[in-house]
């Protein structure tokens, strides 16, 4: 029975939210995807149906989290969050999707790096997933596996790291090899865009001063750093032609490198995340040193306390494209590794379950995008980008049935003590959101209402994203010819 009621599923009197429109309909799903979306439904035979009721309620497509980092082994440690925890906290937020990072050491196998994060998901996930390949090296070994990776797992997204230097870092000669490679392949670049060696001569600086905290993670990282790395890694993608998605948007300048960029028509995409649209790095002096280092992200978190709001704006006007989290949590234990050395410190923070709520609060209830650009901004676009759309993204007939019924009036307080996240505080502490999921449906079935779960692990799907996403591609195929 139980399998039958997972089939059949009728959400009632709310109002369906698309990028484009919105319109007071019921949806009918079965067998995972919509069959129906109109007024007055009314599905035969009643038996076995699962009725929802959305009535002053919106109906949403599920959040799509476009970065994430779950049981990422990194700096000495893992972050906390694994495939289960993190999907699960990802649900309990309105997100039905998350893409995350496979990230192979330098000289080792993209491949093998793709079927080890690959094993470590399949059994744990709660919704579904897929997977960017980071490229740390350059070689023709590379470069063959890029294109198998392409063509049989279903990858149509590289990322290169111009920071991390002698670890993750790529100079500028393999990031135009591997622009072009992505181009040839019809995948999208990915950047995270820092300058290694600056950054590793600052922080050499800063220790030799004697700054030793959390206040000289962001000292010896400033914002230029990123603007730069910003602004080479556009014009190198320009150089071949190159589709590029510059991750983690953390500053005002980088920002405006993107959105200068857009408007000489560079295809080029930016991300800002759940952390930088919704706090900010004046945390990086606080007395305390638990809280200063629970922030430590890279890029860091910017002490200009107006940056969040600039990045909402142009994230409301199509500066910027989608959103992320860039969640990869460490604990205050994981993070004292770092107590002495800065340096140390591992990177990262939390918002697989905030950033939804994040969003709307200061997106929409703030009045700088309607319902329309958040659907758009926290799923559609992310889906047209990685050649998901319209199965995700989107309500519609024949779209996968990844739906949230949102409460726009409702409120909740972001806490450590109440979050589903592996970790022990949450940057957003504290923080009212307007806007709350009440129920979160992935492939159909209810997992999450009325803040109780029905999931179980290894439920998600990992889903192949085809190359030459046309959202993206149709542009570049044309000026190709042209």
């Amino acid at each position: 029975l139980q399998n039958l009621a997972q089939q059949r599923l009728l959400i009632k009197g709310g109002k369906v939210v698309n990028d484009d429109c919105s319109v007071v309909a019921d949806v009918y799903v079965e067998d995972g995807v919509v069959q129906q979306v109109g007024p007055n439904l009314n599905p035969e035979p009643p038996a076995g149906l699962v009725v929802l009721d959305a009535t002053n309620k919106l109906v949403i497509p599920g959040g799509i989290d476009t970065h994430t980092h779950m049981q990422f082994p990194f700096m000495g440690s893992r972050s906390k969050d694994d495939f289960y925890t993190g999907t699960k906290a990802a649900i309990a937020g309105g997100t039905t999707m998350i893409i995350d990072f496979a990230i192979p050491q330098k000289g080792c196998s993209l491949i093998e790096a793709f079927d080890r994060w690959k094993s470590w998901a399949d059994p744990k996930v709660c919704c579904d997933y897929a997977l960017h390949v980071a490229v740390t090296w350059w070689s023709n070994k590379v470069k063959e596996e890029m294109k198998s990776l392409v063509q049989n797992k279903g990858v149509n997204s590289f990322k290169m790291f111009m920071a991390y230097k002698d670890l993750y870092m790529v100079n500028d000669e393999e990031l135009y090899a591997a622009f072009s490679c992505c181009k040839e392949l019809g995948a999208v670049a990915q950047v995270h865009a820092e300058n290694g060696e600056l950054i590793a001569q600052g922080a050499k600086k800063m220790l030799a001063m004697g700054i030793t905290g959390p206040e000289g993670h962001e000292l010896c990282r400033p914002e230029d750093v990123e603007a730069e790395a910003t602004q080479r890694a556009i014009t190198i993608a320009n150089a071949v032609n190159c589709p590029l998605f510059v991750v983690h948007v953390m500053s005002k300048s980088a920002a405006r490198v993107i959105s200068n960029a857009r408007r000489e028509g560079k295809v080029v995409y930016g991300e800002p995340i759940a952390a930088s649209l919704g706090t900010d790095g004046t945390n990086y002096w606080n007395k305390d040193w638990a809280h200063a280092a629970a922030y430590v992200m890279g890029p860091p978190l910017r002490p200009d306390p107006s940056t969040p709001g600039f990045l909402m704006n142009l994230l409301a006007n199509d500066d910027l494209s989608v959103t992320g989290t860039d969640n990869c949590t460490f604990d205050i234990c994981q993070k004292a590794l770092g107590k002495d050395d800065f340096t140390k410190i591992p990177n990262g923070v939390n918002g697989v379950e905030d950033r939804m709520s994040v969003i709307w609060e200061k997106g929409v209830y703030s009045g700088k995008m309607d319902e329309n650009r958040f659907v758009a901004v926290t799923s559609t676009n992310a889906a047209k980008i990685f050649n998901l759309y319209p199965k995700k993204g989107r309500i519609a007939v024949g779209a996968d049935a990844d739906i949230v019924i949102w409460d726009p009036k409702a409120t909740r307080t972001i806490s450590a003590k109440t979050h589903h996240q592996a970790n022990n505080f949450n940057i957003f502490e504290g923080m009212i959101c307007h806007g709350v999921p009440v129920a979160t449906v992935s492939r159909g079935k209810v997992v999450y209402e009325g803040g109780a779960f029905s999931v179980t692990a290894g439920e998600g799907k990992y889903v192949s994203r085809p190359p030459f996403p046309p959202y993206v591609y149709k542009r570049v195929r044309q000026r190709e010819q042209v």
